[in-house]
């Protein structure tokens, strides 16, 4: 077990480790103590201007901790809050979903990001997209690559907070997200990832979930794709929830999926789902393993 000392003083350490220590003078001790009193895990400069009164003292204190490792930045004025049970050495926060979906509120982690961490697949994407409701720039906290995306409103619900190597996060909720990767296929990594992650999710989600999910969201696209995908992997759907799909596509609505341009062998149009593929089916098959695939 490992121990950190909050103290008035900071404590005198052997030179050669005085930089890798979480050390505190009297005023950063009061601030850490007050925020691990309220078990907080985002903190503003607000905040610490409301423990210490005073705007120059608060810039000063705020500097130290983050320089000594109690606060990580996720953007100008708002920190990630590393409290004592983090141990004595300054290494930062390694958990970059409660990184990413602590930087703005509200947001939640979403897309290929989400789906990983539900289990949908296996593969893990290099940047963390995260859904917002306002135009915000991609940025880089403690190494890891954020996008943030904005959404319209009506699409900008399913989420809930997860418990992530013990921290609390906002993630889509399983059924959302693979609706959302439907709707934007390219934040998931695309086609070939989408349908894995169909795939995945006919595993372990209710198919009125996700329908319940598709419909609220009123995309027709994300809807004839899940009809097609749930098609091709084999995901057998309730005909009454099938249906309710169906009925909920207009007659002459097409919705593109895959590539950009048409090659030979592609699928091409699928009639019961108004889609045009732009993909083989073995493209889409590559990382289904098993492929349940059955006729409409």
């Amino acid at each position: 077990m490992r121990f950190v000392c909050i103290a008035k003083n900071p404590i005198k350490v052997p030179n050669d480790i005085q930089t890798t220590l979480r050390t505190l003078g009297r005023n950063e001790a009061r601030i850490v103590l007050s925020f691990r009193e309220q078990g907080r895990g985002v903190v503003t400069v607000a905040d610490v201007i409301s423990l210490l009164g005073n705007r120059g003292t608060t810039r000063k204190v705020i500097h130290n901790l983050l320089r000594k490792g109690w606060l990580t930045r996720l953007k100008r004025g708002r920190y990630l809050f590393l409290p004592p049970e983090y141990g004595p050495e300054s290494i930062g926060e390694n958990n970059p979903i409660a990184l990413a979906s602590a930087v703005i509120d509200p947001s939640y982690v979403g897309w290929w990001s989400a789906a990983f961490f539900h289990g949908l697949t296996t593969q893990k994407p290099m940047t963390i997209t995260v859904a917002t409701l306002r135009q915000v720039p991609a940025r880089t906290v403690e190494g890891n690559e954020i996008l943030f995306v904005k959404v319209v409103p009506r699409k900008f619900f399913g989420f809930q907070n997860y418990e992530v190597y013990g921290r609390e996060a906002r993630l889509s909720t399983p059924a959302k997200t693979l609706v959302d990767c439907l709707d934007r296929p390219k934040l998931a990594g695309g086609a070939a990832e989408v349908a894995r992650i169909v795939y995945g999710a006919s595993t372990v989600i209710a198919p009125e979930e996700v329908a319940g999910a598709a419909l609220r969201m009123k995309s027709t696209s994300a809807l004839q794709r899940l009809g097609f995908l749930a098609d091709l992997v084999g995901w057998k759907w309730p005909s009454g929830v099938r249906q309710r799909v169906r009925d909920a596509i207009p007659a002459s609505t097409r919705s593109p999926f895959g590539r950009p341009d048409h090659k030979l062998g592609d699928i091409g149009y699928v009639k019961a789902w108004g889609v045009i593929v732009h993909a083989t089916e073995s493209d889409l098959l590559t990382d289904v393993p098993r492929a349940r695939k059955e006729p409409a």
